[in-house]
């Protein structure tokens, strides 16, 4: 019996001095979420893109062109350059706009969305309108076509607009006062 307990003792002595081993983790995360999301998404951009250009070639008297800022300008009515300039950082830029579906539906009218006093990059306003404002001067009035990304983006304004949803905007810009 002594031996048996002592080749017992022996046996659970060498086996519980063992070191702990690590778990393996069950999952290994491989990144198919983010390349299925980027598949998504270029998906989305494309059937955009091709969107905007029916829009545009069924819109051809408009003449768009395409702006360095990924949007797409058509000048409706152009000012006399010599007198005026574009707005600067901090002008007060006057301005009225609507908000259009590319299907022609009207989102947002200029009444509802009112006449707008904007401070240039000081205040909160939609990518694309923020950098449009820029291209503009004093009387001039353009329309814009903006891809999701340069309008409300992914969530859209959580009203009217939905997500992923490319805009048509009509702006003109009453007055710029510079700043002092």
């Amino acid at each position: 019996m002594n031996k048996l307990l002592l080749t017992c003792f022996i046996f659970i002595s060498l086996f519980a001095c063992k070191s702990p081993e690590a778990r393996k983790p069950e999952t290994v995360k491989t990144g198919s979420f983010i390349k299925e999301s980027a598949i998504r998404n270029k998906k989305l951009l494309k059937a955009e893109e091709k969107a905007i250009q029916n829009y545009i070639k069924a819109h051809d008297s408009m003449q768009f062109k395409a702006s360095e800022y990924g949007f797409w300008v058509s000048k409706d009515s152009v000012v006399d350059t010599t007198n005026s300039m574009p707005p600067k950082f901090g002008d007060i830029v006057n301005f009225d706009f609507n908000l259009s579906a590319l299907n022609g539906q009207t989102i947002y009218t200029a009444s509802e969305l009112k006449n707008r006093n904007y401070a240039m990059d000081k205040e909160e306003l939609f990518t694309g309108l923020r950098e449009g404002l820029k291209l503009m001067k004093a009387g001039e009035t353009f329309t814009f076509i903006f891809p999701s990304q340069k309008a409300y983006g992914y969530y859209g304004d959580e009203n009217k607009i939905g997500r992923n949803t490319p805009l048509i905007s009509k702006v003109t810009i009453n007055s710029i006062t510079t700043k002092k």
